[in-house]
């Protein structure tokens, strides 16, 4: 790599940030420039440092990583986000690439993946860890809900009924109902409160 990579890093546990910044020391050409607690820390570190990428955690107290990541994006389209977590649900996946983000590592991954996933994501280019790749292109893929499912279940968590879903989206009951079928099936769910309950639980739905 010719020029150096900016970074900044982002995760409330102190000893994941020290993990990050001894395995960074090695790369001569990535330079971490600030560590934040939490969401709205990043960002406004992110807005002073302007680094190339931020590794964010997701789960963080008060704005969580998804949340932020979304606002760094919107404040600062050079400034790239790699997603860095334990939990590896295809949900989160999903909803970290709607936030903006251009990868998703898992904790576990040894260093060179983590320099390799840096130096793609600074180009602007995807990145998913290959651990996830296998699931993430097989079966598991089905798991994730549609544009469509997720709004069904928005208005479902919302206390709407069939009829009502149907009148607001313009589309027939037996089309909705057909919608839950799949979500129900998806989440392994077995009732509507059961799916809402499920989907927020594990943040497909806000």
């Amino acid at each position: 790599m010719g020029s150096e990579i900016t970074c900044l890093i982002a995760d409330d546990h102190e000893v994941v940030r020290e993990g990050l910044r001894l395995s960074l020391s090695r790369a001569p050409h990535i330079r971490v420039v600030g560590e934040a607690t939490d969401g709205a820390s990043a960002v406004a570190l992110a807005e002073r440092r302007r680094p190339s990428v931020v590794i964010m955690d997701i789960r963080m107290p008060g704005q969580d990583g998804l949340e932020a990541t979304k606002e760094i994006r919107d404040k600062l389209p050079e400034t790239n986000v790699l997603l860095f977590t334990a939990y590896d649900e295809r949900s989160l996946l999903t909803r970290g690439l709607e936030a903006g983000a251009k990868g998703y590592l898992l904790k576990e991954s040894p260093n060179q993946t983590l320099v390799r996933a840096i130096e793609k994501v600074s180009e602007g280019d995807g990145y998913i860890d290959p651990a996830l790749m296998p699931a993430f292109l097989s079966r598991d893929r089905e798991d994730i809900l549609t544009a469509r499912e997720r709004e069904i279940l928005k208005l479902l968590a919302d206390g709407m009924s069939n009829a009502d879903v149907a009148a607001k989206l313009f589309i027939s009951q037996e089309t909705v109902k057909s919608h839950v079928r799949h979500i129900l099936a998806k989440l392994e769910a077995d009732t509507r409160t059961h799916a809402v309950a499920i989907a927020l639980r594990d943040s497909i739905i806000d």
